[in-house]
């Protein structure tokens, strides 16, 4: 495939992906995947490139406040506030589809095992963006396999600000056990000294809770080979980590990365199932 037809194709995909209406993102989005598609047919390599090109195509897709609830009953509100629900709910499965694509194939054709990180970095900023109700496990693994823990402590601190009571120390220590389960201690360790930067910047507390505490313990237990100082951690924290199943399986993987201890038989489940790409 040679340069010109890529960028003719770009092109086709910004014009249809001008947010006029639905029906011009749900196509745009399908255009989007074909070209994906094209790549991997015909076995392009992974380039900075073909990133851009990428890159250009994902800027394409709208990004649209959604309308805030009045908290009157007027039929007319409820029924617009429906239609942006609906509509923002498009535009993520959309976008989704054409990043994962694209993801799945920058992995097979040049990137790193888990696909460009860049890409992850735009999926989970618009996952987080434009979801009327983000998934944070969603978006935190893919920011976790992308490279910016920056933006990552920003959104997580942006979150933090409309969560739930008991959500925040939920989310930070999600974070922060999903990159160690990678074995990346290095940027676990950043997105912790960034989040409290970043709070600390705008006159708001880091959550102290019991959970935060085992993370930080955890963090300075994994600097060292510690480990019966992790066992007796996750007993003394058990009831914290209980909070969400998922937890213990992190911390699992995270004993066999950092200690080699083999993982107990039938826990494959959730883990394998969080970084599905499908």
């Amino acid at each position: 495939m040679g340069r010109t037809l890529i960028s003719r194709l770009v092109m086709a995909l910004e014009l249809n992906l001008i947010p006029v209406s639905n029906c011009k993102v749900t196509c745009g989005a399908e255009l989007a995947v074909l070209f994906v598609e094209t790549l991997a047919k015909g076995k392009l390599p992974y380039s900075e490139e073909t990133l851009d090109h990428l890159r250009k195509i994902y800027q394409g897709f709208p990004k649209i406040p959604l309308p805030q609830n009045s908290g009157d009953d007027d039929d007319d509100d409820m029924q617009k506030l429906s239609e942006a629900l609906m509509a923002a709910k498009l535009r993520v499965e959309s976008c989704s589809s054409f990043l994962k694509a694209a993801i799945r194939w920058s992995a097979e054709f040049g990137a790193p095992k888990n696909g460009s990180p860049q890409l992850h970095d735009m999926l989970a900023e618009y996952l987080y963006s434009e979801s009327p109700e983000p998934d944070m496990t969603k978006v935190s693994s893919h920011f976790v396999h992308g490279s910016d823990p920056k933006k990552f402590a920003s959104t997580l601190v942006n979150f933090m600000g409309t969560c739930y009571p008991g959500e925040d120390d939920a989310a930070i220590a999600r974070a922060v056990l999903l990159y160690l389960s990678q074995g990346n201690l290095r940027d676990a360790n950043y997105l912790m000294d960034e989040l409290k930067k970043q709070l600390e910047s705008k006159q708001l507390d880091f959550p102290c809770s019991d959970l935060t505490q085992f993370i930080e313990y955890l963090l300075r237990t994994l600097e060292r080979d510690a480990f019966p100082l992790l066992k007796i951690l996750r007993q003394k924290y058990k009831s914290s980590i209980d909070r969400e199943p998922l937890f213990d399986e992190l911390l699992d993987e995270i004993a066999e990365k950092f200690y080699g201890v083999r993982r107990r038989s039938g826990l494959q489940g959730i883990f394998s199932d969080l970084f599905k790409m499908m």
